[in-house]
């Protein structure tokens, strides 16, 4: 009887892993297996806009702000903002992506939202290291590499690209428009986040605005990994992880209230 029990109980775990699984497995085959070059292709397109910025500030400015190599300062700053950028994409369309498999009773919506957050912090945590040891590699860079903010920096990354998608899953499920606002409103994240600029170029009222920007300390942060003289004070932990997290509780309550809707609309 004790044996029945332990098997019952244990059933929802693997039913849950074996969904996610079926779900990862089915998103890679749609996403990559189908497109010519299929994950090459995700490589490469990070590193073009890469070399665009390089090639681009390169002819405009004498030097980065910090270090030697354009390619290697706009790397350190692009792929955090991306990571970002793709993971919100992803979980903010996770429940429609997923609708078919989610008729199925033992697929829930947490499921969809677990999954594509493993597949893409997998795949975009797999392009930054490719990306940075190509550069490490082909350029001269002088940079004396310390690992931890920058795997702190990347997990920062994925979670605020998960709590920011799952709200906006939830408004723009709601209310369409949002979506539509949405991008209007973000438009100037890229410039904003500390990509092509660090934080401490800008003029003091510019900072005081866009300290609030979460994604601003991420790449600041994983910055410090790559430039050992360089400090970033303004980076506050406890405020990003804070965003990051409160968002993703808000999501989390309110999708298990109204994810039926936004599947029935």
């Amino acid at each position: 009887m004790a044996r029945s029990k332990i098997i019952r109980g244990d059933m929802p775990r693997f039913s849950a892993l074996r969904s996610i699984t079926a779900l990862v497995l089915r998103e890679m085959g749609s996403t990559y297996g189908d497109s010519p070059g299929g994950y090459v292709w995700v490589v490469l397109q990070p590193i073009g806009m890469i070399l665009i910025l390089s090639l681009a500030f390169s002819l405009l400015v004498k030097a980065p702000s910090l270090g030697t190599s354009f390619i290697l300062f706009y790397a350190t700053g692009f792929l955090p903002y991306d990571m970002y950028n793709q993971m919100m994409s992803k979980v903010s369309s996770a429940l429609k992506y997923s609708m078919a498999m989610l008729a199925y009773p033992r697929v829930t919506w947490i499921d969809a939202i677990i999954a594509r957050y493993i597949l893409n912090s997998v795949t975009l945590s797999t392009i930054f290291c490719i990306v940075i040891s190509g550069i490490l590699m082909a350029v001269e860079t002088r940079t004396v590499i310390t690992m931890k903010p920058i795997l702190v920096g990347l997990l920062l990354s994925s979670l605020l690209g998960t709590g920011v998608g799952m709200v906006n899953c939830l408004l723009a499920g709601l209310f369409p428009v949002w979506q539509v606002f949405w991008k209007v409103v973000t438009r100037p994240m890229f410039l904003a986040s500390g990509v092509l600029f660090i934080y401490e170029d800008m003029p003091r009222l510019v900072q005081d605005i866009l300290w609030w920007n979460p994604v601003l300390h991420v790449t600041g942060l994983v910055r410090t990994g790559f430039y050992p003289n360089y400090y970033a004070s303004y980076v506050s932990l406890e405020y990003a992880f804070g965003i990051a997290l409160t968002l993703m509780a808000i999501g989390l309550l309110f999708l298990q209230t109204y994810h039926k809707k936004i599947l029935n609309r």
